[in-house]
C-alpha cells in the first residue's frame, strides 16, 4: 500500500498582533499532507476509469465505486481484485493500478469513462445525466428503520473521534456506517476517510459489499462534508436509508432523497439537525413530564 501522508516544509507565517511579530514573522516546520494520487481501474484488461483518492483500502475503493457505477450490487459477482504491476522513477511498486475480475454472467460497461474522476467529483466523465440516475436493486423506501433525533445527532462526534487521519493532516474527508441496535442506539461499523468525499464514501460502501452486507439496511450513514446528489445515490444504491451531514445538501440532493425514499439530514451538529426528506423515519425527543 502507498503512503497515506507525506511530510513537507512549510513558512509559516504569524501574524499575532504582537509588537515583536514583525521582525519574525516566519517559522520554518513540517507539515504532514494528505497524500493525492491517481488510481486506475480495469475490468479485467479493459482500463474503466482513474480517480483520485488517497492510498488505502482501494479494493474497498474499487468495488464501491463499481457498485456506485450500477456495475455490481452483491459480493458474488465480484470474483478478485489485484495491484497489478506499476513501478515509479525510482522502481518502487506505487499500488496505483487495481484490476478487477466480474464473474463471467455480469455484463461489463461496454466503455470506460473518457476523463478521471477527481477528488472532488464522483459522476465525472459520465456519459449524460440521464446515465448517472441510475435504477438501484435495493430500494430505501422499504426500509423500515426508525432513529432518534438525539442519537442521529450525536453521529458527528463518535465519527470525529475515530479520524485518525484528519488528526494528522486537517485535509480529509471521512464517512462512517452506524448500524441502528434495537435498543436505539447506534454501532459504528466501518469508518473510512480520503481526500474525495466520494471516495469515502465508495470505501465504505464497498468493505460491506465485500463482507456480503448489501443491502445495508437499518444503517445510517454519516459523513463529514456536504450531502451532493452523488453521496445520495451511492446511498441509496447501497441500500442504506438514511444519510446524514455535517454541512448542506444540495438541491438536486434533495429531489433524488425524496425520490428514492431515503431520509436525508443536514447540518447534523450535536444539538441541532435538518432533516430535508424522510421526516417519518425521525423518532422525536419525548417532552420530560412536569415535576
Amino acid at each position: 500500500m502507498g503512503r497515506v501522508t507525506q511530510r513537507r516544509k512549510v513558512h509559516k507565517y504569524v501574524l499575532d498582533g504582537s509588537p515583536n511579530a514583525l521582525e519574525f514573522p516566519v517559522r520554518y516546520r513540517e507539515d504532514v499532507l494528505a497524500v493525492e494520487e491517481p488510481l486506475e481501474i480495469r475490468l479485467g484488461s479493459m482500463s474503466y476509469s482513474v480517480t483520485m483518492r488517497t492510498p488505502g483500502h482501494d479494493f474497498d475503493l474499487v468495488a464501491g465505486f463499481l457498485v456506485a457505477e450500477g456495475v455490481i450490487w452483491d459480493s458474488g459477482q465480484l470474483v478478485s481484485l489485484r495491484f497489478c504491476a506499476g513501478e515509479d522513477e525510482n522502481g518502487v511498486q506505487t499500488f496505483n493500478v487495481v484490476e478487477a475480475q466480474l464473474r463471467p454472467d455480469v455484463e461489463a460497461p461496454s466503455i470506460g469513462r473518457h476523463v478521471y474522476t477527481s477528488s472532488s467529483c464522483g459522476i465525472c466523465g459520465t456519459d449524460s445525466i440521464e446515465s448517472v440516475s441510475k435504477s438501484s436493486h435495493y430500494s430505501p423506501a422499504a426500509d423500515p428503520l426508525s432513529v432518534s433525533a438525539e442519537v442521529l445527532a450525536s453521529l458527528p462526534d463518535i465519527l470525529r473521534e475515530s479520524q485518525r487521519l484528519f488528526d494528522d493532516t486537517g485535509g480529509v474527508h471521512a464517512a462512517g456506517l452506524f448500524r441502528i441496535e434495537d435498543d436505539g442506539g447506534a454501532n459504528l461499523l466501518c469508518l473510512r476517510e480520503d481526500v474525495g468525499r466520494h471516495n469515502a464514501v465508495d470505501k465504505v460502501v464497498g468493505w460491506a459489499l465485500r463482507e456480503g452486507l448489501l443491502p445495508l439496511s437499518g444503517t445510517v450513514l454519516q459523513v463529514s462534508g456536504r450531502a451532493s446528489f452523488e453521496l445520495v445515490q451511492k446511498a441509496a444504491l447501497a441500500g442504506i436509508p438514511v444519510l446524514a451531514a455535517v454541512s448542506a445538501p444540495s438541491s438536486l440532493a434533495v429531489e433524488l432523497a425524496e425520490a428514492s425514499g431515503l431520509t436525508l439530514a443536514g447540518f447534523s451538529r450535536g444539538t441541532s439537525l435538518n432533516i430535508y426528506a424522510g421526516d417519518g423515519r425521525i423518532r422525536r425527543p419525548v417532552a420530560a413530564a412536569p415535576s
